[in-house]
């Protein structure tokens, strides 16, 4: 069995030697520790020739600004964008390694993209006006075809090798490899693009060899697409698009560079590129893991062709609300690609919640605390936080290099005590609240003014312009208010630092701070504390964690770190200074709790035991299968019908024993035959008779009064009435029902009143919302799918929860079922003392018959107790075309089973 690990960019990368190349250790390191000087202008022939690319830094004949830009071996589009720490390599790594770190970008072809991809007609004005722009700019200009000719010969027959990446998700990557590491996941080969362009190479041996070697020596399959379907995929749809929404920020505003629903045609082609590679190298038994909002599709184009593969999905990023979510033109899409998985996960509870809400809503199928109910397939839905590896972070923060470091920056920041931030420079990243938040704190506080410092570095975005200059005139205005010729309150390094550095900064910070508006994780601050053992540098231990209350590890530390609110700088301010004034006994004590999360949580855990749910819930499904659930066999259910001693019956009334009535029109007759039916069987003493419908009391005891003896379950669950007896008992508790249903009411009131046509009937335990006979049945529908979401988000707290049904949504309390009152008839029988206070033989046959996603745990009930062998038999019967937890179906509906009652019955 292989673990297809999908993501769109692999582990590695491939890298050129062209003419010129500096292969040297010498050369290498003369680069990378020479100080940054003005780019001399070049002249107007040598601009033309240096085409700009995708994959390249642009505008080499700028002037760079003072603070050092971030180098070119992290460029622009490629930077780690989900938070999570790359590895990149330090002064300790051996010669091979660091020269492998080197010239990723330098020594690959230039992408054949041009940029921004067409419009529409009616946007195609606006559009081409903003494509001459970028052209000024020098933004993705289109090359000649004669330089691209003399391009791509060179890079046809250039010798390469293959080199590690430096861009991509570094966190699912180091969660993998830990868990290879421990054994806990066996053969998995990545899926995903080299992070360069191919398209020159197309078509040539050099692209063939690239991909055998990938396969061969490092398991990997890469995926080749066009430079333009590349860059309309991520630089456009994915950067412009779906991150902005999936971080709270609507795409669509004055300052916004999307460019609408243009790109999605190129969003399609990747994902389908994926999909077509996955699906080529699939054998029955492999497992697909994708990941990430670049790949929301494939799920479902890879469900398409491979009906019966064991599919996983999971979100590193957060998952907005249904009112953001909502704002995409190609919602529906996104959301059915996602849904073609067996196993969908997230981070944490609320971005499950968010999408099982917005599932709901948008796309109308049952929502349920474990996942969802489509027509044909149950898709399980889980959260489950990623974490770090904390064997490779220990060993690597033992090395020379992050020791060398420590000692300098002990030195350099004596007596100060030394706040620490590593962030992407963009919005979402929270970093001008930060340095606002740290403002404020040293004007309330001049005692810790030459005290204390922040050190902020800041990583290369694609949002310049505003953000950027921002926070550097904060930053100045700052230093200008405090600094002096032994003191810099702020360190504001506009690039990315090694990771030996980076590891010594965690290690000898007091405090590390993360204001993130929004955030999928945030690893960062689990190496933090992984750092703060004392065991490196025993002077400093045990640190404070301020952490925004948005990212999704917040959640997982259970509010013992400094939680604090971006946007409330007075919070933020105070928040510094108790972590700056905490007493050694607290600081211990709030880090054991961290520390012992993060350990818990590690990357391995996360992989296998997302590998493992994905396992059981594939299991589960395949067995609900309708097309692999087997017929009833009628002979085989007499046979043990005969051989049995105590019989339980528990049958569905509408669409089991009946097929016709409305739920909402009072029947006052059951068909005679029905009546027949129940009454023959009943004339065996041995057998016990439940009837259970989502009808009032009182119309079950119309229908049923000239059945004697027989047992009733009444609105699904909430009333009971033994067999023999003739009084209802309220399984429910009525007071709380009360309580509840006055709050649903006015929400259902509301969305009545826009729906003419349709009706909220009231029962005792239950409010239906019918809106099947509505004026405008498609407007209603949408109307009932924003009231269930409306009812589930608001009554949570409750108890209570909408579910929708076909032409209805059905608002009841969680806590009593139709399979809370089986249960209890069970027990009550089970439990059962005869006039000689001896036990009654035990139940030994118990069927359960039905069609409606009601009985569905019922069935599932029904089925742990033949597992568990507390009955003898046990036979589940499903009447219904959906997935189901029975063990066998019945393909004659209600005339197959009154017949085959009948039959049993007879047979005696």
């Amino acid at each position: 069995m292989t673990v297809f690990v999908a993501s769109l960019f692999l582990p590695k990368t491939i890298q050129f030697q062209l003419p010129g190349t500096p292969s040297s250790l010498k050369a290498l390191r003369k680069r990378r520790t020479s100080t940054v000087e003005p780019i001399k202008p070049r002249p107007a022939a040598a601009q033309e020739e240096a085409q700009p690319s995708l994959f390249s830094p642009q505008r080499p004949d700028l002037t760079p600004p003072q603070t050092p830009v971030e180098e070119a071996r992290t460029p622009d589009i490629f930077t780690n964008e989900d938070g999570f720490s790359i590895q990149y390599p330090h002064e300790t790594d051996s010669p091979a390694k660091l020269s492998q770190s080197w010239g990723n970008r330098n020594n690959q072809p230039r992408s054949r993209a041009n940029s921004p991809p067409a419009a529409e007609v009616f946007e195609k004005g606006r559009t081409l006006n903003k494509a001459k722009e970028l052209g000024r700019r020098g933004v993705m200009q289109p090359r000649s075809h004669a330089r691209s000719d003399s391009h791509d010969r060179v890079f046809a027959s250039a010798p390469w090798r293959v080199v590690s990446a430096d861009q991509g998700n570094g966190g699912l990557r180091n969660a993998v490899e830990a868990a290879s590491r421990e054994h806990s996941i066996g053969e998995y080969t990545w899926v995903g693009t080299l992070g360069m362009p191919t398209e020159a190479l197309e078509g040539t041996q050099q692209l063939q060899d690239i991909e055998d070697t990938l396969a061969t020596e490092h398991d990997m399959l890469p995926v080749f697409c066009t430079d333009k379907d590349f860059d309309g995929h991520y630089s456009h749809f994915c950067k412009q698009i779906l991150w902005p929404v999936f971080h709270y920020q609507i795409p669509d505003n004055p300052k916004s560079k999307a460019y609408e629903d243009h790109s999605w045609k190129f969003y399609v082609a990747v994902n389908q590129a994926f999909a077509d590679k996955i699906v080529k190298n699939w054998k029955r038994g492999d497992v697909i893991w994708v990941h990430d909002y670049h790949l929301l599709l494939v799920p479902g184009m890879v469900r398409k062709k491979l009906p019966d593969a064991k599919i996983g999905f999971f979100l590193h990023v957060p998952f907005p609300s249904s009112e953001v979510f909502r704002c995409l033109a190609v919602r529906r899409e996104l959301l059915e690609g996602i849904l073609g998985a067996n196993l969908v996960g997230f981070q944490i509870h609320e971005y499950n919640r968010h999408f099982l809400q917005t599932c709901s809503r948008l796309l109308t199928v049952e929502a349920t605390p474990d996942g969802l109910q489509l027509e044909d397939r149950f898709v399980d839905v889980v959260n489950l936080a990623i974490g770090i590896d904390p064997v490779s972070l220990d060993k690597h923060r033992e090395s020379e290099g992050v020791k060398s470091w420590l000692q300098i920056l002990q030195e350099r920041y004596k007596g100060k005590k030394l706040i620490v931030a590593r962030d992407k420079l963009d919005h979402v990243r929270g970093v001008r609240q930060k340095l606002l938040s740290y403002e404020l704190f040293l004007n309330k506080n001049p005692q810790w003014r030459e005290n204390t410092v922040l050190i902020q570095v800041a990583l290369s975005s694609s949002e310049k312009g505003d953000l950027d200059a921002t926070v550097s005139d904060i930053v100045t205005r700052v230093n200008s208010s405090w600094a002096n010729l032994a003191y810099q309150p702020v360190v504001y390094l506009k690039q990315d630092i090694d990771y030996a550095q980076y590891l010594a900064l965690l290690t000898i910070a007091d405090a590390l701070m993360i204001t993130s508006q929004r955030e999928g994780m945030n690893l960062t601050s689990h190496e933090y504390l992984f750092c703060q053992d004392g065991k490196i540098y025993p002077e400093k231990k045990y640190g404070s964690l301020i952490l925004s209350e948005f990212t999704g590890t917040s959640s997982l530390f259970a509010k013992r770190e400094l939680s604090v609110n971006p946007w409330d700088y007075r919070q933020c301010a105070d928040a510094i200074k108790q972590a700056l004034e905490m007493d050694e006994e607290e600081k211990k004590a709030r880090w054991d709790f961290l520390y012992n999360a993060v350990v818990v949580h590690t990357g391995s855990h996360w992989c296998s035991e997302f590998l493992g749910r994905l396992d059981r819930a594939y299991d589960t499904q395949h067995r609900r299968d309708q097309t692999s659930v087997p017929r009833l066999s009628i002979p085989t259910a007499t046979a043990k019908y005969n051989q049995s001693e105590r019989r339980l019956f528990i049958l569905d009334y509408e669409g089991t024993l009946v097929s016709w009535g409305p739920v909402n029109q009072i029947i006052p007759v059951s068909p005679q035959r029905t009546v027949d039916v129940l009454n023959e069987l009943l004339l065996d003493q041995r057998n016990t008779i439940y009837v259970m419908s989502g009808r009032r009391p009182e119309e079950l005891d119309r229908i049923f009064q000239r059945v004697s003896n027989l047992g009733l379950i009444a609105e699904n669950g909430c009333f009971l009435r033994d067999s023999g007896s003739s009084t209802w008992e309220e399984m429910a508790d009525t007071t709380q029902i009360k309580d509840w249903k006055k709050s649903v009411k006015s929400i259902l009131t509301y969305y009545l009143e826009r729906a003419p046509g349709a009706e909220v009937e009231e029962r005792r335990c239950s409010l239906i919302f019918h809106f099947n006979n509505a004026e405008d049945f498609e407007s209603a529908s949408r109307l009932a799918a924003d009231c269930a979401s409306h009812v589930n988000d608001a009554c949570e707290s409750m108890r209570v929860h909408a579910i929708q049904l076909e032409g209805s949504i059905v608002v009841e309390p969680i806590d009593w079922s139709k399979s809370t009152a089986a249960q209890k008839v069970f027990e009550r029988l089970r439990n059962h003392i005869d006039g000689n206070n001896q036990h009654a033989a035990p139940i030994d046959y118990l069927m359960v018959i039905g069609d409606g996603r009601e009985d569905e745990k019922v069935f599932n009930w029904a089925n742990s107790l033949g597992a568990e062998k507390s009955v003898k038999e046990v036979m589940t019967v499903s009447l219904g075309n959906r997935s189901t937890e029975a063990a066998a179906t019945l393909t004659q509906g209600v005339s197959g089973v009154l017949t085959f009652l009948q039959k049993l019955a007879g047979s005696q």
